[in-house]
């Protein structure tokens, strides 16, 4: 239980510092890579994001998947990159090589598409080298640079909401 309460405020002390330390910012080039964060429990439709970016022009290769899932043993067979609560330290650091490695890739657009926030992927989110986070939970506003209040399940709205931003922001 006390280690527990210390785990948690190392942690979200160690995400305000890299909260803080973003640079913002921003181009104003078109999207050309899409890193997208979710949670696998409650979403797992990569078809949905696929098909709606290559309708917007952007090639397949260039999107990006990562989720978390409820453990290691749970890790379904695909392709994509996976990680779980059991990859961070007691101070917050995540130890997973795929988590390195999509946050220091640096998208045009990360998608956070998950609800409701958890540090385990609020930290991944926050650390990404992403130029424009877009997200569904305004939570913890320093987490995004647009924020669409729309359930996970909503799809067709939050593809229509986004497309609608990205197209007044000149990114698509």
């Amino acid at each position: 239980m006390f280690f527990n309460r210390i785990k948690t405020k190392s942690s979200q002390r160690f995400l305000t510092t890299v909260l803080n330390s973003r640079n913002k910012e921003f181009n104003s080039d078109k999207i050309q890579s899409v890193g997208i964060i979710f949670d696998y429990n409650n979403f797992q439709d990569y078809d949905f994001f696929k098909l709606m970016f290559t309708d917007l022009g952007l090639n397949i290769n260039r999107l990006r998947f990562i989720a978390m899932i409820d453990s290691e043993k749970d890790q379904p067979n695909s392709w994509d990159a996976f990680y779980s609560k059991e990859n961070f330290d007691w101070l917050g650091h995540c130890k997973n090589t795929e988590v390195n490695e999509f946050v220091n890739f640096p998208f045009d657009l990360l998608l956070s598409y998950y609800k409701p926030n958890s540090y385990e992927l609020n930290i991944v989110t926050a650390m990404s080298k992403a130029n424009f986070k877009v997200g569904l939970s305004a939570e913890d506003k320093r987490l995004h640079d647009l924020i669409l209040e729309i359930e996970p399940k909503d799809t067709s709205t939050f593809k229509t909401e986004l497309i609608k931003y990205l197209k007044t922001l000149n990114k698509i």
